[in-house]
């Protein structure tokens, strides 16, 4: 098993500093995007503090199977979805214990989706409204569900395209990393099958731009470098509000 993985992230063109952070580690087979939010800089401090956890614990976890985690695991789950589990529930600690510490951090917090490979399968785990989908077969398929008002009231209402379009608060999210001291995370479990491309992204982009665009693009770009860039070009062509980060992720069995 490899994994081929491309990541960039951009400003966007309405704001003014980058609240979005990627985390590439092919060495773990683990890829993240995480999305801050908070008054000032604080986002991008919640975003990286994220970040810089999992790096820490899946570097110190890789190197020591004996090393103690800080959090149990789950009977119910294997020990590559409990390591996902935790490093994701360790960053959310650290995010809170920050922003309970330090006032110019006060109510920080942060959306994330990672993904590990593990062997023949892979886990998504995420909280918020950061996206993971998977590109297979030329079809694009979203894999993970927005922790938000809208999707909430979307579900629970039978509404109209226009209902749905004027809905006021789209950006308000339910679920994300260091708002409370503990964090319910939704963690699937996929089997990734040769040639399978998975896109990891902030809102800047999925809210920017439709699915079917995404799908084009990526039917037209094997080079994911490439695909990436046009992908964030058009979450800028089409305004560009908020920040844009995208991982693409190229699963190859052998």
């Amino acid at each position: 098993m490899r994994v081929e993985v491309a990541g960039k992230t951009h400003v966007g063109m309405k704001r003014a500093h980058n609240e979005d952070g990627l985390l590439l580690m092919p060495d773990q087979a683990l890829f993240a995007v995480c999305d801050g939010m908070g008054g000032h800089s604080s986002g991008e401090v919640a975003s990286k503090l994220a970040l810089d956890t999992l790096t820490e614990f899946f570097g110190l976890s890789g190197r020591d199977a004996e090393a103690t985690w800080p959090f149990k695991m789950e009977n119910s789950r294997g020990y590559d979805e409990n390591r996902l589990l935790v490093g994701l529930k360790l960053a959310n600690r650290v995010v809170f214990e920050r922003s309970a510490s330090d006032e110019t951090c006060r109510g920080m917090g942060t959306t994330a989706v990672a993904l590990h490979f593990a062997g023949a399968v892979a886990f998504v785990g995420h909280v918020g409204d950061s996206r993971a989908y998977r590109f297979r077969g030329a079809v694009l398929e979203q894999l993970t569900e927005d922790h938000s008002l809208f999707n909430a009231f979307k579900k629970g209402k039978n509404l109209s395209q226009a209902e749905l379009d004027a809905f006021p608060q789209k950006n308000v999210i339910m679920r994300a990393l260091g708002i409370n001291e503990k964090v319910d995370v939704d963690v699937a479990r996929l089997e990734p099958s040769d040639g399978d491309v998975y896109l990891l992204c902030s809102d800047g982009l999925s809210g920017m731009v439709p699915d079917a665009q995404v799908q084009e693009v990526l039917a037209r770009r094997s080079n994911l470098d490439t695909a990436c860039a046009q992908l964030i070009d058009l979450a800028n062509a089409n305004g560009g509000v908020d920040n844009i980060t995208c991982i693409l992720a190229r699963y190859c069995a052998s």
